[in-house]
């Protein structure tokens, strides 16, 4: 054992010593009576000190009791024996003790006039590198020496002609016997010794006693010594928690496997509006209240029917103070075999797609949450099926099932905003062809819109279904320019089939409850910004008192949309963690004709029904936006103190991108809209921080409309 406990360490007797030591002592006592004849050849001491032995010029006589008593006598004092079964290679061989030993019994009279002799340690075997006597001239042969002790005595006894070569061989037999015995008890040995040091690692640095005083108190472990402990008793302790499962936490083995996170963030937001924006009704239409209700009977508005109603509007004058809230909760699951499946769900004030903030105290669209403390709802936000081919993040392929993320580069929100995510098929890839040089691709097929199964539900036969689809494709570059110079850029084509306004067919309207053939044409949500025009052809007859009353319409988007996207950020990392970037993006809808929108909508109402030109009439809007902004600071929030700052200025036409999927925050969300923001996050501790944003935001087509926009943001994550 290690540490501060006494080691006492005894060398036990070889049997192949202790068989030639007890022939050595046999054979001495018959050869006394010719010892005088032989002490005056002896060399002075008898020991290991005069190498040159003297040989005998006549025949050869047997060695002297003198000899044989000196050759012992060496063994046990200066001479090498046998190597013990001693646990070397544990820590606890550092420590040796030496036992007392017994004397011999005293020489006889016939050698009484040699030189005294050292008694043979009683527990040690016969020194045999003494030098040969003169008997030696007449031994036998000499055997070429070996580095085993043992044998070497064996040898010399034959040289001498003390054994037979017989009996030599069964002693060398019966010697690599015990050999091999004590090969096994040394290794047994070494193994107990490290349980016994691993059991007494606690005990370090307590003291203890010698056991006696041949023993010696080891209170100094050297630091290598300590390394090797600690590491096998790791090991050991590893293994055996691996093996007995004591080490495992006691819970269902899919659980390693399933990754839950969440994040919530509590907002103060203030909705400033200066003097002098619009006010008129149609200047303000709020089509996404029209469209999501019961259609609106323009004749009511018209002055044409009574009572006299109101479209509803946008507030453009009574600026609002808001507390907000953001809760999302989801988890991601290894499959395995590169299959990933996860889901998120979240707050949400009427299920948009652009945000998920809930007003306190707000009934929300539908009326059914939140208000006088009752309960707010929550939705399925994400939900998806996941396939990897490869597993090289550098040449790596996915396709994606369900509601997910958004699949494509976007570093700007002009078109797509922070919290959307997208339905339907995702493809996506990378595939690095030079070092720092890495094209991606993104794709995918996404429904927007599907028809009622049984639209109209109030005719037969039925109508066409009218389902709005997006089909896109996206490809990039990752480039690492230099080691602190990054540029990430992509361009995307976005083709939104159907999202456009059709016009129906000729019909009657007699009440808000009859059905027409386009009206799944209207876009089912959508913040402001887009040109639109009147779906419903209602001709003049008698019924309608020649279009004077009845006039129940919906509106559509004026445009298709089919965009061309381009999008960049650069990454100066010069001083990481501290990073400069720079960003932006330019879109352009390639579908967008002005004639087509000056002449849309049906004979009843044609025309767009927003967006005047400078004039107040005919059409301002347009088909281009952009966007740059710069962000300083920490790359990530990942510790206290991380912060980031950042500016940006926007200029986004009415009929760019579709209004329903851009930014919800920058002007109360939409198009049509150009401004500037700055804003910045303070970290308070890994997982939760601060953030503050002003925007200013001005109407570009139009009536004037602007909106100051203040917020405070506290967010916790995990």
């Amino acid at each position: 054992m290690m540490n501060d406990y006494p080691i006492t360490l005894k060398r036990p007797w070889p049997l192949s010593s202790l068989l030639a030591g007890a022939i050595v002592l046999a054979l001495s006592s018959v050869r006394l009576l010719a010892a005088d004849s032989l002490f005056a050849s002896d060399p002075q001491d008898g020991s290991a000190a005069n190498p040159a032995p003297a040989q005998s010029q006549t025949a050869p006589s047997a060695p002297t009791a003198a000899d044989l008593l000196a050759a012992a006598d060496a063994v046990g004092s200066s001479g090498t024996p046998a190597k013990s079964p001693t646990p070397s290679s544990s820590p606890a061989a550092n420590a040796t003790s030496t036992n007392a030993t017994a004397p011999l019994p005293k020489a006889t009279p016939a050698a009484a006039s040699a030189k005294p002799l050292a008694p043979l340690p009683v527990d040690e075997p016969p020194n045999l590198a003494e030098p040969a006597d003169k008997m030696a001239a007449s031994a036998p042969p000499p055997v070429p020496p070996s580095e085993n002790v043992t044998l070497n005595l064996i040898n010399r006894l034959v040289q001498r002609g003390i054994l037979t070569k017989e009996d030599a061989g069964d002693l060398i037999k019966q010697a690599q016997n015990d050999a091999k015995v004590a090969a096994q008890q040394a290794a047994v040995t070494q193994q107990a010794a490290q349980q016994a040091a691993a059991a007494q690692q606690a005990a370090m640095e307590a003291a203890a006693p010698p056991a006696s005083d041949d023993a010696v108190s080891v209170s100094y472990v050297p630091e290598i010594v300590k390394t090797e402990m600690r590491n096998e008793i790791k090991q050991d302790v590893l293994a055996a928690a691996q093996s007995e499962g004591w080490a495992t936490p006691n819970y269902p083995s899919w659980l390693k496997d399933f990754r839950p996170f969440s994040d919530f963030r509590f907002r103060y937001e203030g909705d400033y509006y200066p003097a002098n924006n619009a006010s008129d009704t149609v200047d303000t239409l709020n089509f996404n209240a029209i469209n999501t209700g019961s259609p609106f009977n323009v004749s009511q508005f018209q002055g044409t029917q009574t009572p006299p109603l109101n479209p509803p509007t946008y507030n453009t004058t009574q600026n609002r103070d808001r507390l907000r809230l953001r809760f999302r909760f989801g988890a991601d699951m290894n499959l395995g075999e590169n299959f990933t499946s996860g889901f998120r769900i979240g707050t949400g004030q009427n299920g948009s797609p652009v945000t998920e903030s809930q007003t306190l105290g707000s009934t929300g669209t539908y009326g059914q949450q939140g208000g006088n403390f009752s309960d707010y709802a929550i939705w399925l936000d994400r939900a998806f099926l996941k396939y990897e081919f490869g597993d090289d993040p550098d040449k790596l392929a996915a396709i994606t099932f369900g509601r997910f993320d958004n699949p494509f580069f976007t570093p700007t929100t002009i078109m797509w905003a922070n919290d959307i995510g997208f339905d339907g098929i995702a493809l996506q890839g990378r595939y690095k062809v030079l070092k720092g040089f890495t094209p991606f691709f993104n794709g995918g097929l996404f429904p927007i819109y599907n028809t009622d199964l049984n639209f109209s539900s109030v005719n037969q036969p039925k109508y066409a279904s009218d389902d709005k689809y997006l089909y896109a494709a996206q490809g990039g570059i990752d480039w690492k320019i230099t080691k602190d110079l990054s540029f990430k850029g992509a361009v995307g084509y976005y083709y939104f089939q159907n999202v456009e306004g059709q016009v129906s067919a000729p019909q009657v309207a007699y009440s808000a409850a009859d059905q027409f053939s386009t009206d799944d044409s209207r876009p089912s949500f959508a913040q402001k910004g887009n040109t639109y025009m009147a779906l419903r052809d209602i001709p003049s007859t008698v019924d309608n008192n020649f279009g004077t009353i009845n006039q129940y319409q919906y509106f559509g988007l004026a445009t298709p949309f089919h965009v061309l996207s381009a999008n960049g950020r650069l990454d100066y990392k010069h001083w990481e963690p501290f990073v400069i970037s720079l960003s932006g993006e330019w879109d352009q809808n390639l579908a967008w004709n002005y004639n087509s929108i000056v002449n849309s909508g049906p004979a009843n109402l044609p025309g767009p029904i927003n967006n005047p030109g400078s004039n107040g009439s005919g059409y301002g809007g347009g088909n281009t936006a952009w966007i740059g902004q710069i962000k300083v600071g920490s790359g990530t929030l990942q510790k206290r103190w991380d912060w980031d700052f950042g500016v940006s200025y926007r200029y986004v036409e009415s009929d760019a991108v579709i209004d329903g999927f851009c930014d919800a925050d920058f002007g109360l969300g939409g198009t049509n809209l150009k401004g500037f923001a700055v804003g910045g996050n303070l970290a308070l501790s890994k997982n939760v921080f601060i953030g503050a944003r002003w925007m200013n935001a001005t109407g570009i087509a139009g009536p004037q409309f602007k909106c100051d926009i203040l917020q405070v943001d506290i967010n916790s994550r995990f």
